[in-house]
């Protein structure tokens, strides 16, 4: 494996997960040493949109013709669970090579589940969640179940876990969520035993805190404008290594550092990947992997290093963190459920088409 940016991130420390299961990217990112996949509805969307999968698209149709059970939210469901289950072949690999500690692909629940338009209790919701972790659980080696941190998905984790289910717990912006998250997953999987087994992830969100506080915090110091999701990101990662480290188990429990990509032209495209390099894992959509081969640097760990404690000071005095959530969790759900909806859609004209 020939040394690139990608590979010198990797060398670091840092575990690379490709935010994608385009069949294509997976193994030529496996090829530089990418050891798991994460999906989402956006994701799923891009790839339907493509024409490229038209062909199983038609077959899942057609294989549902003669009960008339693939309408087309059916259908989203069926080809979402074809390509994540693609990916989790390319990986399933390294899933046993590394005994169940690498060669993950995220498979994300409903997210009209937290579509405003939902009105259901978070109980039922969670109720919800549950049913659709062990369905789309059930029957596979290396996909883990990706929850949101929202209050019926916080909810809906412990039972997850006492059933065995491996966790991505997705959309964390907080150290409350996160402790939440956390503690209600452990709570769970020690009630399911097995521990030698148990792997958990957090998806932690990075750089929509940056584009938050430009927003709405113009005043905070030129040493942390820039630098909230980064430090914010750290800081619970650091959390997260001290809370397991006495735990005695097999496998690491980790964090994701997730929304890696720069959000302003004048960053440089490994803004967030050089900040947070050297431990976890970083989950980034092919083009940041690309970014960084382009850019050929050398990377070092840099993901335990704190600013001055002024700066740690700061953020805790100036930034209100339940704010920070109420508001990026809002936009984050509807991030998820408007492609989700837009699939169906793009579905149910690509069915027309096709018949």
């Amino acid at each position: 494996m020939s040394s690139t940016g990608l590979t010198s991130l990797i060398r670091s420390g840092t575990r690379v997960w490709l935010d994608s299961v385009d069949p294509q990217a997976v193994a030529a990112n496996k090829a530089q040493g990418v050891t798991g996949a994460t999906s989402n509805p956006a994701i799923i969307a891009g790839l339907v949109n493509s024409g490229d999968f038209d062909a199983d698209i038609q077959a899942l149709v057609e294989s549902g013709q003669s009960d008339n059970k693939l309408d087309d939210e059916a259908l989203t469901w069926a080809i979402t669970d074809k390509l994540v289950g693609d990916a989790q072949k390319q990986f399933h690999d390294v899933w046993k090579k590394s005994e169940g500690n690498d060669g993950w692909v995220s498979f994300e629940l409903d997210p009209l589940l937290e579509d405003l338009e939902n009105k259901a209790s978070v109980a039922d919701r969670a109720a919800t969640y549950v049913a659709l972790g062990k369905k789309w659980a059930a029957g596979h080696d290396n996909r883990m179940i990706k929850v949101p941190a929202t209050e019926a998905g916080l909810a809906a984790l412990e039972e997850l876990a006492a059933a065995g289910i491996t966790l991505n717990v997705t959309l964390i912006f907080t150290q409350r969520q996160y402790e939440a998250a956390r503690d209600a997953v452990w709570r769970g999987r020690q009630k399911y035993g097995q521990l030698d087994t148990f792997k958990s992830v957090y998806s932690i969100f990075v750089s929509r805190v940056d584009v938050y506080t430009e927003k709405t915090l113009p005043d905070l110091s030129d040493e942390l404008q820039g630098q909230v999701g980064i430090l914010n990101a750290k800081l619970i990662g650091i959390d997260n290594a001290a809370f397991w480290a006495d735990k005695g188990l097999k496998l690491d429990q980790e964090m994701i550092f997730a929304s890696t990509g720069t959000k302003k032209p004048e960053q440089p495209k490994d803004y967030y990947v050089d900040a947070l390099a050297g431990s976890d894992i970083q989950t980034n959509p092919p083009e940041t992997n690309a970014a960084l081969d382009e850019i050929g640097r050398q990377y070092e760990s840099t993901s335990r290093e704190l600013p001055p404690q002024r700066v740690v000071d700061e953020m805790k005095d100036k930034v209100d963190m339940q704010k920070l959530e109420d508001t990026l969790m809002s936009e984050g759900t509807a991030k998820f459920a408007d492609p989700h909806k837009k699939l169906i859609a793009t579905l149910t004209d690509k069915r027309s088409k096709l018949a």
